[in-house]
């Protein structure tokens, strides 16, 4: 049976809970009858009569039900506040794959900004947003009311909600496309910002903060400016609806005095039709006073269906066997997502555990597209990756994790402390199996010699340690959980001698426990560890074999690779 959409079986499920608030809504609104029906007894009963003994009942009568109205308009709050807690429990988890997904998939649509739509549509189904909805329904009903006290009263009311409901449509259609273009002007400068703020060296060292800020600030400046335009209008028609909420205020009870100066109605019920006529026209304002979040609810709406409808549901795995680290790659032809143009195509080689396998070329000659595809980053377009025989797709996404260490050439460390990024952030982690991966990666003295050690503090981006020490926590964290296959791009890149050292020395101790090993390098002395290589060039394979035949000076071998690896190994020397 299909998996339903996790977004759509929360909503079902939150329309119980609607249900009980529309129940809350009705006892709710009925007594708001309290009010008008006591003021009618007051001027029409207790002042004729002057028995203050009925004034009392009456007053005590009217407090207790309206204590009544004030608890249950604590428990409508409360069973809303609880309902919204668990529909983001719900949505959240599903949420969070589906925007990594997304994110891989299309990095130009910022899904990252559904994350923030779960606060905006559960804000609208907590707070007076819903319940002014659900308050909606009673309008007609305090509308009749209006009749029984005088037809006069009932047209004075019909005629300010009809006005009153116009005003709520003009800004629903003045202020929706401005609305929406300011929030899509505002996702993009802040998506501008969060992107060029993950490379504050680069920005202060170039001098481009000038340059960056001005974008940022012209961006900024749309997103304001439609904002402005949208609350211009909303603001105007938000005071239009307050003048004619006052106005008939006063028209009501100028009515009411005509009527009960010509006797067709009771002092009490011209005070009571004052009264009644606000409650009417109240669920309507309330309405025009929350169409901004309507509007914001209804965008974080689609926004949300539409993430959950486009990327499906994981579907289960069959859990399979630990693997041994067999890697191979079948006529692999691979491209970014969403593109059917390759950028790397007709790939096969194979490597099996004990064995390093080293892939070189030229910039450009497709080398992270191959580890992007080999980790399950990109899938390929045609072709197959084969661990231990199952092909990549038919591992369960973390169980292959468990299997896998990978070390970017770009490390991105994340806020916490150094252990925890060892770990991968897994909760009740051994401290053990961490200090083994760092002694692997020998990288425990230095953690050691850090202020805090494990427990150091390392910010965003690990911004408080050096490439170098970046690199080489990074290079721990792969080697955590003793995987099968490790796959290194440029592992050496900000690595001193004493760092690039340590990095041969956890690869001869990775070979010696069996795992299989790919590294991305165009450095001679780390490729000369390796017992295969792979040589790409324009997005084709050029050569594969056993390291020391590969890289003979053969016509097979193109120029362009060997001469990159001989210019890396001088670099590195220089």
């Amino acid at each position: 049976m299909k998996n339903e959409n996790p977004f759509q079986l929360a909503l079902k499920t939150y329309r119980s809970v609607l249900f009980s608030t529309i129940i809350f809504s009705i006892a709710i609104n009925a007594l708001m009858f309290v009010g008008p029906l006591y003021m009618l007894q007051v001027y029409d009963r207790v002042l004729h009569s002057r028995s203050e003994m009925t004034l009392a009942m009456i007053t005590l009568i009217a407090l207790a039900m309206l204590m009544i109205y004030g608890l249950l308009e604590w428990l409508r709050s409360r069973v809303l506040v609880r309902a919204g807690m668990r529909f983001d429990e719900m949505i959240s988890k599903g949420l969070f794959s589906r925007v990594v997904t997304s994110t891989l998939k299309q990095p130009q649509a910022r899904s990252e900004f559904a994350l923030a739509d779960i606060d905006r549509l559960r804000e609208f189904f907590t707070g007076s947003g819903l319940i002014a909805l659900c308050d909606v329904p009673w309008f007609p009903i305090f509308l009749v009311v209006c009749f029984l006290f005088h037809p006069l009263v009932g047209w004075i009311a019909t005629c300010g909600a009809l006005i009153v409901f116009a005003l709520a449509l003009a800004n629903e259609f003045m202020t929706k496309k401005p609305l929406a273009e300011a929030a899509g002007h505002g996702q993009a400068a802040q998506h501008f910002a969060n992107s060029a703020l993950q490379n504050v060296e680069v920005i202060r060292a170039l001098g481009m903060e000038t340059s960056l800020r001005g974008r940022w600030n012209a961006m900024h400046r749309s997103m304001l400016e439609k904002q402005a335009n949208a609350s211009d209008r909303a603001g105007g028609l938000l005071s239009a609806s307050k003048f004619v909420r006052m106005s008939l205020q006063t028209i009501i009870l100028g009515a009411g005095a005509y009527l009960a100066i010509e006797g067709a109605i009771s002092p009490g019920s011209m005070i009571a039709a004052s009264i009644m006529m606000g409650r009417a026209l109240s669920p309507v304002d309330q309405v025009v006073g929350q169409w901004k979040q309507f509007v914001g609810a209804r965008m974080a709406y689609r926004r949300l269906n539409q993430i959950f409808h486009d990327v499906p549901e994981e579907s289960e795995r069959t859990a399979l066997p630990a693997p041994t680290g067999n890697l191979t790659a079948e006529q692999l032809v691979v491209g970014p997502p969403g593109s059917r143009t390759p950028l790397l195509q007709g790939v096969s080689f194979a490597v099996s555990p004990g064995e390093a396998l080293a892939v070189v070329g030229p910039s450009g000659a497709g080398k992270s597209s191959l580890v992007r595809s080999l980790v399950g980053v990109w899938q390929p377009l045609a072709g197959a990756i084969r661990l231990d025989g199952a092909e990549l797709q038919h591992w369960n996404r973390d169980e292959l994790g468990n299997h896998l260490g990978y070390l970017p050439q770009s490390v991105e460390l994340f806020a916490g402390t150094i252990a925890e990024n060892i770990a991968r952030f897994k909760e009740g982690v051994d401290a053990e199996e961490i200090i083994k991966a760092a002694k692997m990666a020998r990288v425990h003295q230095m953690i050691q010699n850090l202020p805090d050690g494990y427990e150091t503090q390392i910010g965003v981006g690990g911004r408080q340690l050096s490439g170098g020490q970046r690199q080489r926590v990074g290079l721990a964290r792969a080697l955590f959980g003793n995987p099968a296959l490790v796959i290194l791009d440029e592992p050496n890149s900000n690595l001193d001698s004493e760092g690039e050292e340590a990095l041969a020395q956890a690869i001869a101790e990775l070979k010696a426990q069996g795992k299989a090993i790919i590294v991305v390098s165009h450095k001679m002395a780390l490729v000369a560890l390796t017992d295969k290589t792979l040589v790409l060039a324009d997005g084709r394979m050029r050569g594969f074999g056993s390291t020391r035949d590969v890289l003979q000076p053969k016509p097979a071998v193109p120029a362009g690779a060997a001469a990159q690896i001989e210019n890396g190994q001088n670099r590195s020397i220089a």
